[in-house]
């Protein structure tokens, strides 16, 4: 979240403002900083659950909705990306993230964490150790290209997911985090609240889902052919996990053990039912019955929406951020996908990307002052909601266009796709040499 906002965050939880230098340059106070051990434990806990929403949250929620041939190879996009992302984060991406740079991107201090001591804190709150804050952080930038490998699921070569796991975590998501969440950024300078990342995890892995989705084009057999969840079993337990884990996602960014967690905790819990019973009823009323997967996915898009305005909002207004979030992803995916025809596999724009849309959006309208130290329309800070515009409409041009040229060049290079022939064999065969199912 912005810094002036995390000041005001934390003064209205009963804490000292703190008056955060650039990331890692430690100011001489902070030598003497003491670390605060409650927080420092919250923010352990919270790095676990948000690594448990990808491996094994995100993979089995993913696993379970596309065909048995592909299980494994849909596994291993969340695995592979784990890993990968982890080592990237670790050699350079943190550092353009969060370090002192500009207001577009940051600098190279922290290159292999170079600097980074045991008992250097981070200054986001003067009381965690800095390795603490980065390792909960790695763990956002792990889920976001995990949730876009969702949109071109069925049709991809394996190679080309490394490939543009890598090059989209450098290009398109080191920037977006560092204008968003570095006191630097120039969005976070024009006052945008994103609390837990509406634009850097949730509209940016949706833009470049739709634009993934475009650019590979259908899987064969696409509108044809019976594509149906080979195990919803398997779905509903990684959704379980995913709703769970987003308690770290979203009350670990308050980066505190306060009130504003659990402000933040509630807000999700609220929002996220609020979503799943209003995708349920909603799809009871339009095709007679309420589907499991539809419960699962309305939860999805509560929490997708409430994670922006998470540690901003009231109760009342997490609920009506729920039902909003609920009723939008269920339109997108119900009717906008089918008319307009194009394939993202998992409906990553539809939940993600149209979720994280509207909670931005209405955060800027419910934002209450005496919760996150910023008020919203409802408070007379009409200005809020331009504000929030800005960012969707700076992060998804700059996230389609980045998407865009990347698969172009992967493309170019390697090939995108596998040919005909192993695409219907299965990925998992043809990609790795495995079968998921051996009876």
């Amino acid at each position: 979240m912005p810094i002036p906002a995390l000041a005001a965050a934390h003064r209205a939880a009963g804490r000292q403002p703190v008056s955060a230098p650039p990331a890692a340059i430690i100011a001489p106070a902070a030598t003497h900083a003491v670390i605060n051990h409650g927080d420092t434990a919250w923010m352990l806990v919270s790095t676990v659950l948000v690594l448990m929403m990808t491996i094994p949250g995100l993979a089995l929620f993913y696993g379970g909705m596309i065909r048995g041939k592909n299980v494994l190879s849909t596994l291993a996009h969340s695995f592979a990306t784990t890993c990968l992302v982890t080592l990237l984060w670790y050699a350079v991406a943190y550092s353009l993230s969060f370090t002192h740079g500009n207001a577009f991107i940051g600098g190279l201090s922290r290159v292999f964490l170079h600097g980074m001591g045991r008992d250097t804190v981070s200054d986001r709150s003067m009381a965690i150790p800095e390795s603490v804050f980065m390792s909960f952080q790695m763990t956002f930038a792990i889920i976001t290209p995990a949730l876009i490998s969702g949109a071109f699921a069925e049709r991809i070569k394996f190679s080309a997911v490394l490939w543009f796991s890598a090059l989209w975590l450098l290009v398109v998501y080191t920037p977006v985090v560092h204008w968003i969440w570095s006191p630097q950024g120039w969005l976070a300078h024009l006052g945008v609240l994103d609390f837990a990342g509406g634009t850097v995890v949730e509209v940016n892995s949706g833009v470049a889902g739709l634009v993934a989705a475009l650019v590979l084009r259908p899987r064969t057999g696409y509108g044809r052919e019976a594509m149906a969840p080979h195990n919803l079993v398997l779905t509903i337990a990684g959704a379980s996990l995913l709703w769970v884990g987003w308690f770290g996602f979203n009350a670990g960014s308050a980066i505190s053990a306060g009130g504003l967690a659990g402000m933040a905790m509630m807000a999700t819990q609220i929002a996220t039912a609020a979503a799943a019973m209003t995708w349920m009823f909603l799809e009871w009323g339009a095709r007679g019955k309420p589907s499991v997967l539809g419960m699962a996915s309305g939860a999805v898009a509560g929490a997708v929406a409430i994670t922006p305005a998470s540690g901003f909002v009231d109760p009342s207004g997490a609920l009506i951020i729920g039902f909003a979030g609920g009723a939008a992803c269920f339109w997108a995916v119900t009717y906008v996908k089918n008319a307009l025809g194009y394939d993202d596999t998992l409906d990553v724009f539809g939940v993600h990307g149209v979720g994280g849309i509207v909670g931005l959006i209405l955060t800027g309208v419910f934002a209450v002052k005496a919760i996150g130290g910023t008020p919203g329309a409802l408070e007379g800070h009409v200005g809020q909601i331009g504000k929030q515009l800005i960012a969707v409409v700076a992060v998804a041009a700059y996230d389609a266009i980045g998407t865009f040229l990347i698969l172009k060049l992967i493309d170019v290079v390697i090939g995108l796709r596998p040919s005909l022939e192993e695409e219907r064999e299965g990925l998992d065969i043809t990609q790795h040499g495995e079968r998921a199912y051996n009876e």
